[in-house]
């Protein structure tokens, strides 16, 4: 087997450099990224620990086949005060509960050995009240809990804790809400009844327990017994029936010991690798920042120069590349991003239709044979509906009906849903002809995204979107191009009530003024998005590829430790 410190401290680059995107804000980045190898190694320094392979053994310490004779006497003589009550006696431990193979000084224990509890209470004063919002789960501390009188108890304030004693959240178990009541709170501590308690006898170290409980093998028996699906559980017969390895006495402390110090190992990494993503996200975005603001000629090359000799250094992140994709949009609408034919080309002429507005009034400093055209006015607006449900005669038909789930394609023809002829005649949905703009105006996803299409063919749409229908077909992709260009300019116009309804006022879209070019030029603009779009894709499957490889690796290593 590999040696284990080896693999902690030899390969801390590895650690460091295994990272993935998540989908959600979490213990990281702070942002879209998890630091995996970091949360890998993390695991490993527990699963090395309860199975007695991160520190040696030592000879002279008396084992704890002695120590839990002790244990056993002690709990006989708490139990003869009237301190705590007799213990149910549990089953034997069987071969088959036993995930690993343990040292020859170590014992098995069910964790209903390990401890006992202090009973329960209706609080009747004053009491600290330690819930789920109470707990540091990183440090294992409970933190700031509140104070409560008796008459503000919740119904859940029962237990009955001290100093020593550990609490383990059986509601939502993969939280790991687990912390030891590490001093002694005035005035009563009472814990809620979502908590299993165990305090420790003598000669079992809380700190111990806690580690084990947030080990690998006691998550993998929990999710083995744990029911439910929203709100997953495991009740506290299934808690002390869990197994506990459980070494000599002089051996725990130094492995709380050993635990404590590479943790600490494993903040400092996680806090440099924070530092570096800020910093690498805060220089992308500067030098990406420069580049659509610079307005000459010669600003825009000096800050492209910037970014071209770095370029292999910014771009290593799907982020970062993200970000990049902004920003050949937002060039690509400022006139920026293709060749300029002043001579022969003017928006005015192309589209007649169109009046334009004056380029000065923009914000952006547009090319001079450019229109800015208020979205209102670019052409039919057509709203959406959901035709009754109740009414069978107007599903399951031929016509496709999108709403928002369908606009994950730039392209859309068909839906998870279509409607009938008959729904089209008797209701208020209106069929919406192909090279039309679909787009998001209500509902959740505008918390975070602006989703825009074209119509590939005749579609109609639910009542959480628009359809615009433009005066000219032919500068569809374009638009839809500004579109998803101005999209951090769309979300600061959603309207967001109490209660998480996110909304866009059809006249707020409607005032969004697009800068147009000329029809020669846009086609031009389209073509350079596409391809570069399609190097950014292709540089963001290598992106993943190596941090796969970087996953994948972590995972090595862990198992050539473990197996």
């Amino acid at each position: 087997m590999t040696n284990p410190a080896t693999v902690i401290t030899d390969h801390l680059d590895t650690w460091s450099g295994a990272i993935k995107a998540k989908s959600s804000a979490g213990r990281g980045s702070g942002k879209n990224q998890e630091f995996y190898g970091i949360k890998k190694l993390r695991e490993l320094i527990l699963d090395l620990a309860v199975r007695g392979l991160l520190v040696p053994q030592d000879a002279k310490d008396e084992p704890a086949s002695e120590l839990l004779k002790k244990v056993t006497a002690q709990e006989a003589r708490l139990v003869k005060a009237g301190t705590i009550g007799k213990r149910k006696p549990r089953p034997e431990i069987k071969e088959g509960e036993k995930p690993f193979a343990l040292p020859p000084s170590w014992v098995w224990i069910r964790l209903a050995e390990a401890g006992h509890d202090w009973g329960q209470k209706n609080p009747d004063a004053a009491f600290t009240y330690i819930d789920v919002g109470s707990i540091n789960k990183e440090q294992g501390l409970v933190f700031d809990p509140s104070v409560l009188s008796a008459d503000q108890a919740p119904s859940r304030a029962r237990k009955i804790v001290k100093e020593g004693t550990v609490i383990y959240s059986t509601v939502r178990p993969y939280l790991l809400n687990i912390a030891v009541v590490s001093e002694s709170f005035d005035p009563e501590p009472i814990a809620s009844t979502a908590f299993a308690i165990v305090h420790p006898f003598e000669g079992i170290l809380a700190r111990f327990v806690y580690r084990y409980l947030r080990s690998p093998s006691f998550i993998d028996y929990v999710e083995s017994c744990q029911t439910g699906i929203a709100y997953p559980a495991i009740n506290d017969k299934q808690f002390f029936s869990g197994v506990l390895p459980l070494p000599p006495l002089a051996e725990q402390h130094r492995i709380v010991a050993k635990v404590d110090e590479l943790m600490a190992l494993c903040d400092q990494l996680e806090q440099q690798q924070e530092d570096s993503v800020r910093t690498h996200e805060t220089l992308v975005q500067t030098l990406l920042g420069a580049l659509t603001a610079a307005s000459e000629p010669d600003q825009f090359a000096q800050a492209w120069q910037q970014i071209a000799s770095h370029f292999d250094t910014l771009f290593t992140t799907e982020s970062s590349i993200d970000q990049l994709k902004q920003t050949i949009l937002q060039l690509a609408v400022k006139g920026k991003l293709v060749e300029q034919q002043t001579n022969t080309e003017d928006a005015k002429l192309d589209f007649p239709k169109w009046k334009g507005r004056s380029n000065a009034n923009s914000g952006d400093f547009l090319p001079s044979n450019w229109m800015n055209i208020p979205l209102g006015e670019i052409g039919e607006w057509r709203g959406g509906g959901t035709p009754s449900k109740n009414t069978s005669a107007y599903w399951d038909g031929s016509i496709p009906w999108v709403c928002p789930k369908d606009m994950k394609r730039p392209l859309v023809s068909d839906s998870i849903l279509q409607i009938t002829e008959t729904a089209l005649e008797e209701t208020s949905v209106k069929s919406i002809p192909p090279n039309s703009l679909l787009m998001v105006v209500r509902g959740m996803i505008l918390a975070r995204d602006f989703p825009v299409a074209i119509s590939a063919s005749p579609v109609t749409i639910n009542q959480d979107m628009k359809g615009l229908i433009p005066a000219y077909s032919n500068v569809v992709n374009y638009l839809a191009l500004v579109l998803r260009a101005f999209r951090p300019r769309v979300l600061a116009m959603v309207e967001r009530s109490s209660h998480g309804t996110c909304k866009l006022q059809t006249e707020t879209i409607q005032s969004l003024t697009i800068p147009i070019p000329p029809l020669a030029e846009q086609r031009r603009i389209v073509a350079k998005v596409d391809e570069l779009m399609a190097l950014c894709d292709r540089l963001k499957t290598s992106v993943r590829t190596a941090q796969v490889t970087q996953l994948n690796l972590a995972d090595s290593l862990v198992e050539a430790v473990i197996h």
